[in-house]
């Protein structure tokens, strides 16, 4: 499965994050899960070795390095777990809306700290009564003087207890439908934020889900991202980078899913030999390897269009929907073909059946990604 976008240093760079994962977070993952949060002290100590937004410019503390060191990082923190996917969410789907659209001083106060991990971040869409349909969010904000007085709440928030920074999707305009969305972003101790609780889900135990609740939360105008009102335009331009990061984990997961299946069939034995050598096995295994490979070979293509700038928000759609259901198939037969041990806790198998079906409903639900794709069709 050739990935002709890496050199040399890519694989360098990913031997070093690998070594430091099996430091670092492979002992206390476990631990992690059980407790439900991934302790802050990790995200510093990922800062420390360069692995958060090693994109950004070096001007703010970054190594300017290209998306292939983007792509490492999610794949890697996916081998170990899928509660990894705050800090893929951190570095990959929110800094680059402060990198993009935040002004001078703003990408000066921030841009550094979420490098080194002094700054988490996460971003608030999804409200109680709204979903996929962005539109119609309720959160408001007002302009009073050099304030925006911001009231609403937000829920299914990543990194929603940690975050130090978050940037809120709310309307500007309330009549303007999604042309009267802006962006702000909404610091830690920001008069009338407050979060609730951190949500108990039934997978991802260690990835930190929460509530956000703004009461006349009162959040300086210097804190608006890019101009008033553009906020929905500025979301549908970011959302491709966002589903392929989507894809990726979920490709990595099925991977991960597989290698788990075929080292456990191997070893088992029934009606005195491997079960591996049943026909029934041969054929699920055949059937999961010739999907997986057909997702990394369509997943390749489309990293190395992203990073040369192509528009392939269809094909991103399309990889997004398939890859997350292909990975949701591959994570049942996989648990079936481990028999009973498959539905113990000790076997990673279990924890991977749980954390995979969220993925074919965060970043877009994948009924939206077939609108996506049937409008793009000129359906």
């Amino acid at each position: 499965m050739s990935k002709r976008y890496l050199t040399r240093e890519h694989q360098i760079f990913r031997s070093s994050l690998r070594k430091f994962l099996e430091k670092e977070a492979v002992p206390y993952y476990e631990k992690w899960e059980k407790e439900r949060l991934i302790p802050r002290a990790f995200w510093t100590k990922m800062g420390e070795q360069g692995f958060l937004c090693p994109w950004v410019d070096e001007s703010y503390g970054g190594l300017n390095a290209d998306f292939a060191y983007s792509v490492i990082i999610h794949e890697e923190l996916e081998r170990i777990g899928s509660s990894l996917v705050g800090i893929g969410l951190h570095n990959d789907i929110v800094v680059p809306y402060l990198d993009t659209y935040g002004t001078e001083e703003q990408k000066k106060r921030w841009l550094p700290r979420c490098i080194t991990g002094e700054y988490i971040t996460a971003i608030a869409m999804t409200e109680p009564g709204t979903g996929s349909d962005l539109a119609n969010i309720q959160t408001t904000a007002v302009r009073e003087g050099d304030v925006y007085i911001v009231n609403g709440e937000k829920t299914f928030i990543t990194n929603g207890i940690h975050s130090d920074l978050i940037v809120v999707a709310c309307k500007t305009d309330m009549k303007a439908g999604h042309k009267g969305i802006s962006l702000l972003v909404v610091e830690r101790d920001t008069p009338g934020f407050s979060r609730g609780k951190k949500l108990d889900k039934i997978g991802l135990h260690s990835q930190d889900t929460a509530e956000l609740i703004f009461q006349d939360a009162r959040v300086p105008a210097k804190n608006l991202l890019g101009e008033e009102n553009k906020g929905f335009y500025y979301l549908m331009e970011k959302l491709q980078q966002e589903r392929l990061v989507v894809a990726i984990a979920a490709q990595v997961a099925a991977e991960e899913m597989l290698a788990m299946a075929m080292d456990y069939v191997k070893e088992r034995k029934a009606f005195g030999k491997s079960i591996s050598k049943f026909q029934n096995t041969q054929f699920k295994i055949a059937e999961m390897a010739t999907e997986i490979e057909i997702g990394r070979t369509f997943l390749n293509d489309l990293i190395t269009n992203h990073m040369e700038g192509k528009d392939i928000v269809t094909q991103v759609s399309m990889a997004k929907w398939w890859t997350t259901e292909m990975a949701k198939r591959t994570a049942v037969e996989c648990m079936q073909l481990h028999g009973g041990y498959g539905y113990m806790e000790e076997y990673p198998i279990a924890r991977r059946y749980r954390d995979i079906p969220v993925a074919a409903i965060y970043a877009g639900t994948n009924q939206i990604m077939k609108s996506i794709i049937a409008k793009n069709l000129g359906l």
